[in-house]
């Protein structure tokens, strides 16, 4: 049951395809408040820092580039509003949307222990309140946990899917600068008999980081390189940013300046901030005619064969203002000549970073949004912010299904808010090749697919720092079963391509399940949208009576049938499991398969760094494919089968289509 009360003066978000009438409540600033039992475990917020259990710390809702994560982050690149309270006592269950374009605050017992408050100050909420449509979870098949998930995904619609081959491992690194740089990582990749689907190109193809151009010295014919690689099953996806450099004869730029597509300060003049190209301008996307206008842009790049693409820097992320490096500067120069003491020194030193993502350069520049009458207001970056992001994905989703009605393309975006979901997927952004940053992969998966992001992944190895070859082993044993599989790596770290680590069987065996499971995880993945499910969920979701299960947060079942616990401590031999029923462990080393049946319990399990272990739940199959070297060769006309069920829903479809017909697309498998 979902029921609904606005808050203040909300801005349209786009996150509701439901209409649900509400009452309306006159107070504000925002402030909701529920004071916890001891025995509430809180659920949600998809894209964020600490457990799968939110209790103990304070979350803001508010897209930041943030590179340097840590226990201490309160805000990252999403603003995923959305959580769930379950008593673990009395097993019960409600569900909170909090709709909004602005800044908002969850403090979940961190201010009192036991107080969960919410605060907005901003423009205004509207609260969804969702309890389960089956109190009793002894009536229904589903657990009171999953019945108010799929409520809310009907609330805001169903997930996007990609097409077939994105399910495939995708190779990335910031600095593939030439097509040559390109031929020689699939070579790499070949050559090691390890199986690939794409190249991501990062902003080193671009002409002058200038959106929607190719540098014609690097990649004098992106075109012909796409021919040649998809002859291979392999697609590129570039990189589209969101700040539009100021240069004239650039036909985006002045096209945007001629037609007013970009924001504006409050004196009308374009607002100007620099990011990859210098000083940039910004395409207001909440005006539908310079939304549309943008996302027409992406035919540049389809039109030369491209298929898929990454939206980034769309929080947005600025490095300066002209403003902001101004005072800077002026700062700097008033301590030349003068004696930096312990004060004046720690003053001194942040200046040259204090330019990024700054709150002052939000509040300079203004959006043109249409009132219900009509007319054309503006509306102060700040108070919309969150939605920026989730704006530029939409402009290319819709795009990208004009210029491509039959066929699905690839998307996915670095900044988002609920209501993203439908048009692309996310990555988890610049996170680092720690061993923290791997277990927060694992924390952060199911409580983005409670928020309708089902295609997710981190970027494998760590895109900061140099990883080490045991993190990537293990990063892409738990990668195996992310629907985004992407190595991805800054330029002044490492080479982390599977192959640069010397012998490469051990990368080769880990790959070759990833393939021999796509089958599966395809089924699941469409399954889980069309249904209005999750994809990856916290083990309390399918066990909700057993307290040991709500509260790991170290495991994570899989579609219909898998639980994995991926090893995520440096050297360990294995690591502790916990089955909440009798399943059968299954262990893939260089394609060959051991079973196990297991009784509910803990077991210390041994996992090799070449081995990945999963474990199949009860009366249930995984067929598991011959491996293949790209998506376009697998074979699913014959499986091995793994679990002690006896038959299996396949959904197949030609991997591209529009149009997804589950109920004429399954095919039942028998073991």
């Amino acid at each position: 049951m979902i029921s609904k009360t606005v808050y203040g003066q909300p801005v349209e978000t786009g996150a509701v395809v439901l209409e649900i009438k509400g009452s309306r409540e006159s107070a504000w600033p925002f402030k909701w408040q529920y004071e916890m039992d001891e025995n509430d475990i809180v659920f949600g917020l998809g894209e964020n820092m600490h457990g799968i259990n939110k209790r103990g710390f304070k979350y803001i809702s508010w897209c930041s580039d943030e590179p340097n994560q840590s226990e201490f982050t309160h805000s990252i690149y999403g603003a995923h509003n959305f959580i769930i309270i379950y008593n673990i006592n009395n097993q019960r269950c409600t569900a909170m949307f909090f709709d909004t374009a602005s800044r908002i605050t969850f403090d979940i017992g961190y201010t009192e222990k036991d107080l969960f408050t919410v605060t907005s100050e901003d423009t205004g909420v509207s609260v969804y309140k969702i309890t389960p449509e089956h109190e009793d979870s002894d009536t229904c098949r589903e657990s009171v946990l999953s019945n108010v998930v799929k409520q809310f995904h009907q609330l805001i619609g169903q997930s996007y899917i990609p097409p077939k081959w994105a399910f495939g491992f995708q190779q990335s690194r910031w600095g593939y600068k030439t097509e040559q740089d390109v031929r020689n990582v699939i070579k790499g990749y070949r050559d090691a008999e390890m199986p690939i689907d794409s190249i991501c190109l990062d902003i080193d193809y671009m002409d002058s980081y200038k959106d929607f151009t190719v540098d014609n010295e690097k990649f004098p014919d992106i075109e012909g390189l796409c021919k040649e690689l998809k002859q291979q099953g392999i697609r590129l996806i570039p990189i589209i940013d969101a700040g539009v450099k100021i240069e004239e004869n650039y036909d985006i730029y002045e096209e945007g300046i001629k037609n007013d597509y970009f924001c504006k300060k409050e004196d009308g003049t374009p607002y100007v901030a620099g990011v990859w190209p210098g000083r940039s301008h910004f395409t207001d996307f909440m005006k539908s005619e310079a939304s549309e206008w943008f996302g027409g842009k992406y035919k540049n790049l389809t039109d030369k064969g491209i298929e898929g693409f990454w939206n980034d820097m769309n929080e947005p992320a600025m490095f300066y203002s002209d403003e902001s490096i101004k005072a800077v500067f002026d700062k700097i120069k008033s301590y030349e000549g003068k004696n930096l003491d312990i004060n004046s020194f720690f003053e001194f030193t942040p200046l040259s970073n204090s330019t990024f993502n700054r709150l002052d350069d939000y509040q300079r520049f203004f959006h043109e949004i249409k009132t219900e009458d009509g007319s054309i207001s503006k509306i102060r970056h700040d108070k919309v912010h969150n939605l920026y992001g989730a704006f530029m994905t939409r402009a290319a989703g819709q795009a990208l299904k004009k210029i491509s009605p039959e066929k699905r393309m690839l998307l996915y975006s670095r900044a988002s808010c609920i209501g993203a979901h439908r048009y692309g997927g996310i990555w988890t952004g610049d996170n680092k090749a720690t061993w923290g940053d791997l277990l927060q992969e694992i924390k952060m998966l199911p409580s983005l697919n409670m928020a309708g992001f089902l295609y997710t992944g981190a970027d494998i190895g760590g895109f900061g720092g140099s990883t080490t070859r045991e993190l990537l082993l293990r990063w892409l044993a738990l990668g195996d079963f992310t629907p985004l599989m992407r190595n991805h790596s800054s330029w002044d770290t490492r080479q982390q391509e599977c192959y640069t680590f010397g012998d490469t069987q051990d990368f080769k065996s880990i790959m070759d399940l990833r393939y021999s499971l796509i089958p599966y995880i395809y089924s699941e993945f469409i399954k889980a949208s069309v249904k209005n499910s999750m994809y990856i969920r916290p083990l309390g979701f399918d066990y909700p009576e057993d307290e040991r299960a709500l509260r790991t947060e170290d495991e994570l079942l899989v579609g219909e049938g898998i639980l994995i616990a991926p090893v995520y401590e440096e050297n360990a031999k294995g690591r502790y499991v916990y089955l909440p029923e009798d399943m059968t462990k299954i262990s893939w080393c260089n394609g060959i398969i051991k079973t196990e049946e297991k009784q509910k319990g803990s077991y210390y399990i041994y996992i090799p760094v070449n081995t990945v272990v999963f474990f199949v739940k009860k009366d249930h199959i995984v067929p598991l494919c011959k491996p293949a070297k790209n998506t376009e060769e697998i074979d699913a006309s014959n499986f091995n089968y793994v679990g002690n069920g006896d038959a299996y829903e396949l959904y197949e479809d030609d991997g591209f289509t529009r149009n997804i017909d589950i109920e004429n697309n399954i095919r039942i498998i028998h073991k």
